[in-house]
Formats: C-alpha cells, structure tokens, sequence
C-alpha cells in the first residue's frame, strides 16, 4: 500500500502543525510496511532523498502572492496522480483540483484542518474562496478526514451531502520527565511562576481578551506570549500597546527544548483558539501537563473533556486565575496527571498511526471509482 502527503512545505518538520502531523504519522505508517512519500517544497538546499523511511519527493513553489501555495498544492497533485494508492491532501486551499489523482484511480483523502473562512486576517475574497474551496472539499475526494467531531459536525450543518468522513484527531508526545529549568533564565523567570499563550497573534485566538481578563486579576505572575508580534497588522500593533512587564512578548520560539521547557513550568497556559478543530498548541500544553484556560467553544470541550476551565470573555478569567492560584500541590498535580492521561489515551501518535493504518487497510478492499465523485450541481 502507497501513501502520499501534500499540502505540507515537507519534512523533517521546521514550520508549522501539518509539517509536524506529516511527519510523526508518515514515519510511523512506514515503520508499519506502508510505503511513504511525502511532498515537500523544493528549495535552494541540497535535500535528503529519504528520511527515516519515507520517501521525499521535491516540487518547486513559483511565487505569486496568495496563489503561491494553491499552485503548488496542484503541481504536487499533478506529480502524485498516478504513483499511488492513496493521496493525502492536508488543506483544502486547492481541494477544487483533487479530482487530478482519481481520473488514473489513485483514491483522494483530504484533511479539512479548521475553517479557514472565519479567520479575520481573510478579507472578503479570501473568504469567499475558501468558503468555495470548503464546499469542494465535501464533494471532490473519495474521503474527508476532520481533526475533531465539531468539525465534522460544521460540515454536515453547512453543506447537504458529505463524502465519506473520518474523524481522525491530531496527536501529541507526553512529557514525563521535567525540562531543564535553566532555559527559563533566558526570560527572567522561574517555575511556577508565569502563565503561558503559544498561538498566532489573531483575533479568532482571543488574544486581546486574554491579556485583558489577565490584566484584571490580582496575580502578581507575568503573562508571556510567544507569537510573530512583528508581523504588520493593526490587532497586532494594538495588542504590542499592552507590552510591560506584566505582558511580555517573546516573539516566535521554534526550539523544542525551549518551548517544553516553558509549557511544563508554567502556572496555567491560556489557549483562546476557536476555528480549529484539534489544534496541536493545547495538545502539546496538555501532554506538558498543563493546567489549561481555554475559550468556550466545541472544539476545546471536545479535546479537553473536564480537564480544563474555560472563559468566554475578559470578565470570565480573573477568577479562574484565582482558582488556579488557589490550588493545593496535590490539585495541581491531579490536573496535570489528568491532562496528559487524555493525550496518552486518546492523543499519542502511536493511536494516531494505528487508526490511519486501519483506514489504509480498509481502503485496500475499496477499489476507487473515478466515475464516483459527487455531485457538483447544487454549488453555492
């Protein structure tokens, strides 16, 4: 059985949570006999034609604005029509053209991710697109696989009919062993004695609510935020005018070492995402043992359960910094055991693979059917 990633800049990971997903699930399905070829972004590097077992396939992105990574997610579906028994597109940017593999009987999964058309930093075509391309994605491939049930939930509200759908979720390494404290002296501070915000700087993460409610509590503990606060936006700019010493920004951190370091010390990390499904950030804070302060919606219930305190405005978290601050060591350390039992139990990577490999086997048994696509007439 043949399985090929797109939609990724490639593997070994270094940039966000698809590279990482393609990476931990690609090495363990070819672990597991499948072979593996993932997709990558070709670069001015010499590049590895393998990597622990998976197959590295190099495509070339031409630079044309935002249709830089839709024109490379159809030139990797072009190069992957006819090379294997499954491809899988992680995004639905380009979902339009996943019929390209079907057409030479190559089976199409496509992995929904979040809804993109809610992001703010869409303006109204942007939009308009991907609320296209969404609708594309329920329809084109042989099967839809969402990170979360409240996304599977949000496509069969939205659209009539739904391919197939898998309900796979996103997984994360459970840290049991202590990070080095000292990595903390790069930032002045000390374990449990900070709370945490990993997230990009947008306003579907709540960010500006955060630092509010946290600014209304009465702990004397600094909140630091990692994310691009160069980046050009006015939320942005606003959101800098905070900075102090209370609201720290530390800018983007890509060292692993660092990054578990900080989440494992904090007093509480404050996760505000809400247009995801399993988002990858709460996972890690989770498997780092965590106590989480997390917006109030479907998708953080869902990867939660009773593990968690949620808050759905500013008003709402500076009492939950208070019932943080008011627990006893042993509470603490119940959240923390509870918190990665989930991610052990429901969120490794191990499970994650296992129930991919399941889903390749029934595939096998599935021969593909271009002449099986959906519908298009009923388009919005």
């Amino acid at each position: 059985m043949s399985l090929a990633f797109l939609g990724t800049r490639g593997i070994p990971a270094q940039y966000g949570g698809f590279e990482t997903f393609a990476e931990e699930l690609a090495v363990r399905l070819a672990e597991q006999g499948v072979l593996v070829t993932v997709y990558c972004e070709k670069g001015p590097a010499e590049a590895l034609g393998v990597y622990r077992g998976v197959k590295l396939e190099y495509v070339p992105a031409t630079r044309c604005g935002p249709l830089t990574t839709v024109l490379f997610d159809l030139r990797c579906l072009w190069r992957a029509r006819k090379n294997h028994d499954v491809v899988y597109m992680l995004g639905y940017g380009a979902a339009v053209f996943c019929f390209l593999p079907r057409l030479w009987g190559c089976k199409v999964w496509l992995n929904v991710d979040g809804i993109e058309w809610r992001r703010a930093k869409w303006g109204r075509v942007a939009r308009s697109y991907f609320k296209i391309m969404e609708f594309f994605a329920t329809r084109v491939p042989d099967r839809v696989i969402a990170d979360a049930e409240g996304i599977r939930q949000h496509l069969l509200q939205r659209h009539k009919r739904l391919a197939p759908c898998s309900v796979i979720p996103y997984g994360a390494p459970v840290v049991e062993c202590p990070p080095d404290a000292d990595l903390l002296r790069s930032w002045g501070v000390v374990p449990r004695g900070y709370y945490l915000v990993v997230c990009r700087l947008e306003p579907e993460n709540h960010v500006r609510e955060i630092i509010e409610g946290f600014l209304a509590s009465e702990t004397s503990h600094p909140l630091l935020i990692i994310g691009d606060h160069s980046r050009k936006s006015d939320y942005v700019y606003a959101l800098r005018g905070y900075g102090s010493d209370r609201v720290r920004f530390l800018g983007t951190i890509f060292d692993l070492e660092k990054l578990q370091s900080l989440r494992y010390h904090a007093v509480a990390y404050f996760h505000g995402h809400s247009v995801g499904g399993t988002n990858p950030s709460l996972l890690e804070a989770m498997g780092c043992g965590n106590r989480v302060l997390a917006h109030d919606n479907c998708f953080n219930r869902e990867v939660l359960g009773s593990n968690g305190w949620f808050f759905r405005q500013a008003d709402d978290i500076p009492e939950l910094v208070r019932r943080v601050e008011g627990l006893s060591a042993s509470q603490s350390a119940e959240m923390s055991w509870a918190v990665r039992e989930r991610v052990r139990l429901h969120y490794s990577w191990d499970r994650i693979a296992a129930d991919y490999l399941r889903l390749l086997e029934s595939e096998r048994k599935t021969p593909a059917n271009p002449d099986s696509m959906s519908s298009l007439s009923d388009m919005p």
